[in-house]
């Protein structure tokens, strides 16, 4: 996709579900072992109830959507602001919602809302993200 090709208000959405063997494969390489995240048994006797994704995972589907998809290759991510509203379980299914908010021209930058949906159509994670575009 070229800089010019993007589109204020353009929406770009995309399904994934977050599996046990991700959340254990992240706690392995950041070394946030919480067990909310990891043992089920603790995380019954939590407000939770189940297990849950950490957040910073769901944020980095995010940055792998940036990269990749939308607006794709090419894309430096330069800031993230996320808020965590409600937890993700494993095996849910979420929608990464990106829509572009605003486009500053002269140095090829995209100001997105950077958000991640619920099966049951609640928002999970709210956020707004800085990327440069480069083609």
């Amino acid at each position: 996709m070229k800089y010019e090709e993007i589109k204020l208000n353009q929406i770009y959405e995309v399904k994934r579900k977050i599996t046990a063997n991700m959340v254990e494969t992240f706690a392995e390489i950041t070394g946030d072992k919480n067990p909310v995240h990891l043992d089920e048994n603790f995380a019954s006797k939590t407000m939770f109830k189940n297990r849950i994704v950490h957040g910073i995972l769901s944020v980095g589907l995010i940055s792998a959507v940036l990269g990749m998809e939308f607006p794709g290759p090419g894309t430096i991510y330069m800031k993230q602001d996320s808020k965590f509203l409600k937890p993700i379980y494993l095996d849910e299914e979420i929608t990464i919602r990106i829509v572009v908010k605003e486009k500053i021209e002269e140095k090829s930058r995209l100001i997105l809302t950077t958000q991640i949906i619920k099966e049951d159509g609640s928002l999970a994670v709210d956020g707004e993200a800085l990327v440069m575009f480069k083609n």
